[in-house]
């Protein structure tokens, strides 16, 4: 059943208020985070955020939603679509 809930596509939507409040959807794991730098897994890809001062606020892989609050300063993609095992998936296994 594990399965069969990674082959349903979640929707990917990113919303950045001011700067200071991101909310992400289509996040299926979280690979590493920081005050400064958080790594997420999503369906568009690996999903790099930095600024100062992050934290995670709200993190639910059930429905793929993230909230962050901090000084945004980017969000980056990278090509790499193929899940490697984020800290969570490996610290829950």
């Amino acid at each position: 059943m594990a399965d069969e809930k990674r082959t349903v596509k979640m929707p990917h939507n990113v919303i950045l208020e001011d700067r200071k409040s991101l909310m992400i959807t289509g996040v299926s794991d979280v690979d590493s985070f920081d005050d400064q730098t958080i790594t997420v897994y999503t369906e568009m890809g690996e999903m790099t955020i930095r600024g100062s001062g992050l934290h995670i606020g709200k993190l639910s892989l059930e429905t793929g939603e993230l909230n962050i609050t901090g000084n945004i300063a980017a969000l980056g993609y990278s090509d790499n679509r193929e899940k490697q095992g984020g800290f969570f998936s490996r610290m829950f296994k």
